[in-house]
């Protein structure tokens, strides 16, 4: 199958989701999904899991059979005015794009922390987790955030992400949810 993306006003995907479930086929489309990512918070010498969307306004959707789709989410009352205002609502991902995100992000959707393990100095000496698969990718380290900026390509242009990383020191400290976790993730 491959995948598309579906523009929506930024918080909304989640209802959209909801009514592609209700209202389309489940025989048009695999799967319906937001990308979401774990950052690591902190405050007041505390860290904090907060998960939020990687891509505002994106739902994607994969599908063997676009054009059926198509025409099926037309009759989404959600994606009616987005369709008629604008022809980039339904958008293909490229094979090699969706790979990439198939790699970094577990089976709830979700891209999680990443482990470095620095010298102190700022040089990394071991990584796990999402950023092991795109290190020659990573354009900007922020240890003291704790996350990265890192470069890739979606929907053929490039785009930059922040994704969470936990140092050795965070390791210690148990990490409680945010108050912003997310209520779709089981």
């Amino acid at each position: 199958m491959l995948w598309y993306v579906l523009q929506t006003r930024t918080g909304e995907e989640e209802k959209l989701i909801d009514l592609i479930c209700k209202m389309v086929p489940k025989e048009l489309y695999g799967d319906c999904f937001v990308i979401y990512q774990e950052q690591l918070w902190r405050r007041q010498q505390q860290n904090f899991v907060h998960v939020k969307r990687v891509f505002p306004g994106y739902v994607f959707i994969a599908s063997k059979d676009p054009e059926a789709l198509f025409f099926c989410l037309k009759r989404v009352p959600a994606m009616t005015k987005l369709m008629a205002d604008d022809e980039s609502f339904f958008l293909s991902v490229e094979r090699e794009e969706a790979e990439f995100l198939q790699k970094i992000m577990n089976k709830d959707h979700v891209i999680g922390l990443s482990y470095l393990l620095t010298d102190g100095k700022g040089t990394i000496l071991q990584v796990s987790g999402p950023l092991e698969s795109c290190l020659d990718q990573i354009v900007k380290y922020r240890y003291g955030k704790r996350h990265v900026l890192v470069r890739l390509k979606l929907l053929g242009k490039e785009k930059t992400i922040m994704l969470g990383i936990m140092l050795k020191e965070d390791m210690d400290q148990s990490l409680p949810c945010g108050k912003n976790k997310n209520p779709y993730l089981l």
